[in-house]
């Protein structure tokens, strides 16, 4: 290499160096608050972590404390009364509270707190579909059959984690208009689906023979534990 090449090495080398101090004259105050948002951000993640966990353990508190009355009436008043901090807590306290309002013989309250959860849009969806399905369950003898049929056809259809209990329940609808050949063809459908569970798999099959028809086992999988 000549001396004029490494003469214009050199000179580009602290050309490049002056850019670069400039650079970061100009703009290193960029790279400092990158930093301090990473850091912050860490820190108010595990600030929200913390906060999240106390709040989990106040409600968990509340509540032991709400069904420690030997009332129930008294534990329903109470569970009634706590505030929950996020729409699944509320879900679950108050399908808690429902509990405890049919214990204390109050259907027609456990009916309408049920419901408020089954219509919150804030409440994740398998919260809404659990909480309708145990409200049409209350109301076997005060809701309409057609009514009942139309909202567990909605909770029987495809991925729905209530599905085969909707079906069965469709059943008993078959049975109580007095079809009993389509409430033996749904229950044998349920024998039959894969994921069938082992307590369902025997209901289905007492109330086939209850209603004098002969189940097909052949073609039953075995139940999902």
């Amino acid at each position: 290499m000549s001396d004029t090449d490494s003469f214009i090495d050199e000179v580009n080398d602290e050309v490049r160096r002056d850019r670069l101090f400039e650079l970061l004259r100009r703009y290193g105050w960029v790279a400092g608050l990158v930093v301090a948002l990473i850091v912050g951000g860490a820190a108010f993640s595990e600030y929200r972590k913390a906060q999240i966990r106390a709040q989990a353990e106040a409600l968990g508190d509340a509540m032991l404390a709400a069904v420690s009355s030997d009332d129930a009436q008294a534990r329903a008043a109470a569970l009634a009364d706590i505030d929950a901090a996020n729409p699944t807590a509320g879900a679950v306290l108050a399908m808690l509270t429902a509990a405890e309002q049919v214990e204390a013989g109050a259907m027609e309250a456990a009916v309408a707190t049920l419901n408020t959860v089954a219509t919150d849009a804030e409440v994740p969806a398998m919260y809404r579909q659990i909480a309708t399905f145990k409200a049409l369950t209350m109301q076997a003898d005060t809701l309409p059959a057609a009514e009942r049929r139309q909202q567990f056809e909605a909770l029987a259809q495809a991925g729905s984690p209530l599905r085969l209990l909707s079906e069965e329940q469709l059943a008993l609808i078959d049975i109580s208009a007095g079809d009993r050949d389509a409430a033996i063809a749904r229950l044998q459908s349920i024998l039959n689906d894969a994921e069938v569970s082992a307590d369902l798999q025997q209901r289905a099959l007492q109330v086939i023979v209850a209603l004098g028809g002969a189940p097909e086992l052949d073609a039953m999988p075995d139940p999902v534990n």
